[in-house]
């Protein structure tokens, strides 16, 4: 089911738009914009061994292969003698496919720099690892970088149809049903190559229970034996998508981890994107943990950012760290409450004019203007605050929107506050 055509690569829209260096190098442009050599970076089953592919075919060129993972510069050499002979005897180009680039060492990778400075060899190297820290900076400022991302469920479902009924597929001898293909779908996580090697499977399992029959069906129960998995009851654009995602925020916010767990093992198995996840258990470190436990927002972004750059399945990991983290923190919303409230106030009119001591002062006419005229400066203060108006006048003794709990570390804000706002607000006693 390899795409032998531009036409029948599913996903890849961005990397391979008309008149992209890709799409031109594929379709095997003439000149310079049809040797240049490329670096595909993106998760497995996207397709970049089968753009290769399509580049070598494209213009009748040589593909060669390598591995990085048992492959050397003697190997590399062996090619580039090759692709030399190829050109001089017969005007060929070759096209090197490095799988795993990313495992070659600075002075395996430094032997590519001749065949692809001089456009001896089109290398076209995969990795799935960030190119900026896996690849030597020469071969990258020689190359165009080509970021491939996951495919699309719709796209992996019509792959899916596709081969039931291919005669490179299955052939039409099968006949899957509605939910198994959904179940596959979510079990590929934008795989495309997972997606077939279960599909695949199943027809197998199909195979021996249908025992004969002249079109065998693949039934859901085929796909989970044949995939060892059992499919989730999770519709990701439909109800289940939002009531598992606020069973996992609630379960958080009533500091149940087990549930928080198990909520978050649906999401997962069932194929939500984690980067989903992750955004939602930044919200809650914030909204329901809040300064009880500050650093709960600093694990959930971290969180966040790390799901972003590992993916899954390794993103499981992360993300349950952080919905344990959240979880048994002690709980407040009061700066959710707070910013509510300062937004409600807004809303309703109140809030005049900055005062003018307030007012920026780091322009030409400003102090003709009085503005910043009577700052106290806080740094120049005994104890670093003093008594100063902020708030514009007609919320002066108004605006309390900040109540600190006494749980956690707010517990330790809460008198903070209440000697701060007494300087700030000049009912302090006096010295």
């Amino acid at each position: 089911m390899r795409p032998r055509t531009l036409d029948e690569v599913r996903g890849q829209g961005e990397a391979l738009r008309p008149g992209s260096p890709m799409r031109r190098l594929v379709e095997g442009a003439s000149g310079a914009a049809g040797s240049l050599s490329a670096i595909l970076w993106g998760p497995p089953g996207t397709g970049k061994t089968t753009l290769a592919h399509l580049i070598a075919h494209a213009g009748e060129r040589r593909f060669a292969e390598l591995s990085a993972i048992n492959a050397g510069v003697k190997d590399v050499r062996a090619v580039m003698d090759r692709a030399a002979r190829d050109r001089d005897l017969y005007g060929r180009q070759t096209v090197l496919f490095l799988d795993e680039i990313h495992r070659f060492s600075k002075a395996q990778q430094d032997a590519l720099l001749p065949g692809v400075e001089n456009r001896l060899v089109i290398l076209v190297a995969a990795t799935t690892e960030n190119p900026s820290f896996s690849i030597i900076s020469p071969l990258l400022s020689r190359s165009i970088l080509v970021r491939l991302t996951s495919l699309e469920d719709d796209d992996v479902a019509a792959l899916i149809e596709d081969a039931v009924t291919s005669e490179r597929g299955l052939g039409g001898e099968f006949e899957l049903a509605e939910d198994a293909r959904d179940h596959l779908v979510r079990m590929a996580g934008g795989d495309a190559r997972r997606s077939l090697t279960a599909l695949e499977a199943a027809a197998g399992v199909a195979l021996v229970a249908a025992a004969g029959s002249s079109r065998t069906p693949i039934e859901l129960a085929h796909v989970e034996q044949a995939m060892a998995t059992a499919a989730v009851r999770y519709d990701r654009a439909g109800d289940q998508h939002y009531d598992v995602a606020s069973a996992l925020i609630k379960s958080m916010r009533g500091s149940d981890v087990d549930a928080a767990l198990h909520y978050l093992a649906r999401m997962l198995e069932a194929g939500e994107d984690p980067r989903f996840i992750a955004r939602r258990i930044v919200i809650a470190a914030s909204e329901d943990v809040g300064m009880a436990d500050p650093t709960a927002l600093q694990t959930a972004v971290a969180a966040m950012h790390a799901v972003a750059q590992i993916g899954m399945p390794e993103a499981r990991i992360i993300l349950g760290q952080a919905v344990v983290h959240n979880a048994l923190a002690p709980k407040s919303n009061a700066s959710y409450a707070a910013i509510n409230a300062a937004i409600a106030d807004v809303r309703a009119g109140k809030g005049g004019a900055v005062p003018p001591h307030l007012r920026g002062s780091g322009y030409a006419g400003a102090e003709r203007l009085g503005h910043g005229d009577g700052y106290r400066y806080t740094h120049d203060e005994p104890d670093g605050v003093g008594e100063q108006a902020f708030l514009p006048d007609d919320l002066r003794g108004e605006a309390d929107y900040y109540h600190p709990t006494d749980r956690g570390w707010e517990s330790k804000l809460a008198p903070r506050w209440v000697t701060l706002r007494s300087i700030i607000r000049g009912t302090a006693p006096k010295k």
